[in-house]
């Protein structure tokens, strides 16, 4: 069964509203923004009816937040107003609002309305469903190819989105940068990880197989594939339209090499000023290195590189981020493991 908020600081329309849906659907009745937002912690409606002139935070204000969360954007919204004005209108369609119902509502067309809505919005959430897939299977290949190419790293593209997915969710559960992660698409961000070493199409394969230590010479060669991994994202881009997925990728690709302190590459950004994306893949990244087998190494034990992250600390990874990491440490520990034992 779907389920709906009705948020309205009016109690009658509350009372009018769920008698009118609740026969067909799960209603929650809010009388604030406020009591919204908590009620969204808990559980994500299919649909959210709010009305405009609220005290405290109106629902402009709400709708402004709702779509800049990413766990609440897709959610479609009908504003409940009790006057007709259409540059009230015009400014609710340009914010993101999919409809308007004008009060005294009639039950009957309520109940309309709602069922077009949620029809709508199935066909969207299919459709995207479908591109989802596409952007999936078509980055697989992607991916595939560039490890095909890569015989030493191993499946380093596969471990490394594990980690990363570890290590954003214990950043979530730690309320580290949680505001800027709460704007990220998780069904999108995790799989354009993939593409972070997508550059490494243009390194020679006699550098990328090299079983002995590279030259200085080669080592500039290989740092080449970020930027060139950003350019091909670009690309792509440039040639389709932007969408979270490639600036996602984009970012992956471009700042997973640069180091707190500034001496990374391609562009020796330091602190912040790295992209959150990249300073999280740089620990996934380092991670995988570390604990795999080289030619040129032996695979460390967890705790030897465990150790390693921490004492880089302030110098290659941000701090904020060392501390998630350590404490999810353990996590880390056993998805490595699975690619032992498989």
């Amino acid at each position: 069964m779907k389920t709906i908020f009705i948020v309205d600081d009016n109690e009658i329309n509350r009372i009018v509203a769920e008698n009118a849906l609740e026969k067909d659907y799960n209603t929650y009745t809010l009388e604030s923004a406020a009591e919204m937002f908590e009620a969204l912690e808990k559980t994500i409606p299919d649909l959210i009816l709010l009305d405009i002139k609220m005290p405290v935070m109106d629902g402009f204000e709400a709708l402004k937040i709702l779509k800049s969360d990413a766990r609440f954007k897709a959610i479609p919204v009908v504003f409940l107003t009790g006057t007709v004005d259409y540059e009230v209108e015009a400014l609710g369609f340009e914010s993101g609002v999919v409809d308007f119902i004008g009060k005294p509502f009639s039950p009957l067309v309520l109940i309309r309305r709602v069922e077009a809505h949620l029809e709508t919005d199935k066909l969207i959430k299919k459709s995207l469903m479908a591109q989802q897939r596409l952007h999936t299977t078509t980055i697989g290949v992607i991916a595939d190819l560039v490890e095909s190419r890569d015989k030493i790293t191993g499946k380093h593209i596969e471990r490394t989105q594990g980690y990363l997915k570890i290590l954003v969710e214990k950043l979530m559960a730690m309320n580290v940068y949680a505001d800027e992660i709460r704007t990220w698409d998780m069904a999108l961000l995790l799989p354009s990880a993939q593409l972070h070493d997508v550059g490494k199409i243009v390194v020679s394969d006699v550098i990328l197989n090299k079983t002995e230590k590279l030259t200085d010479e080669e080592f500039d060669i290989i740092k080449t594939h970020s930027p060139e991994g950003e350019r091909i994202i670009s690309e792509i881009i440039d040639k389709t339209e932007e969408d979270d997925f490639l600036v996602y990728a984009r970012r992956f690709a471009g700042s997973h090499h640069e180091k707190w302190n500034g001496k990374g590459y391609p562009r020796g950004l330091s602190g912040e000023d790295i992209p959150l994306e990249g300073r999280v893949m740089a620990i996934a990244d380092v991670y995988d290195a570390l604990v795999s087998e080289r030619p040129y190494k032996k695979a460390f034990a967890h705790e030897k590189a465990v150790e390693i992250i921490k004492n880089d600390s302030g110098s290659h990874f941000d701090p904020k981020l060392v501390e998630v990491f350590l404490e999810a440490a353990e996590d880390f520990r056993a998805e490595s493991q699975k690619f032992r034992n498989s």
